[in-house]
């Protein structure tokens, strides 16, 4: 397997467990924040958390499933991020821009799971 594709994996897996962790610990009251909580929000985060997990697993594997999913993932975090940023004026700075950081990371992910392998295969 790709250079690329492992780190695009260790990315997802670290970004999937990143989410879960944190999330939980909000959804549980273990967490508190000064600003307000979107609970819908946060469940997103947890839910594809656990399937960032499973997409690393699945890139790890060179899965052919691996490329639509890591296209899934980043196409909803960039509609989330657009509907946090423009249409909910309830949410925190703090949120957006964590949402900012996960659409990033995934679109990382996503040019080293989908460009990067098709440009060095080129070679």
């Amino acid at each position: 397997m790709k250079i690329s594709k492992k780190i695009a994996a260790i990315l997802a897996l670290f970004i999937g467990l990143m989410s879960v962790f944190a999330g939980s610990k909000v959804l549980f009251g273990i967490d508190t924040k000064d600003y307000t909580i979107l609970i819908w929000l946060v469940s997103y985060n947890v839910l594809f958390g656990v399937i960032s997990v499973f997409a690393s697993y699945l890139i790890w594997q060179n899965n052919v499933l691996a490329k639509k999913l890591t296209l899934f993932i980043l196409g909803v975090h960039f509609m989330v991020f657009i509907y946090l940023k423009f249409f909910d004026a309830t949410v925190a700075a703090e949120s957006i821009k964590a949402m900012l950081f996960r659409t990033s990371i995934w679109t990382v992910i996503a040019l080293l799971t989908l460009i990067v392998p098709n440009y060095l295969n080129k070679k």
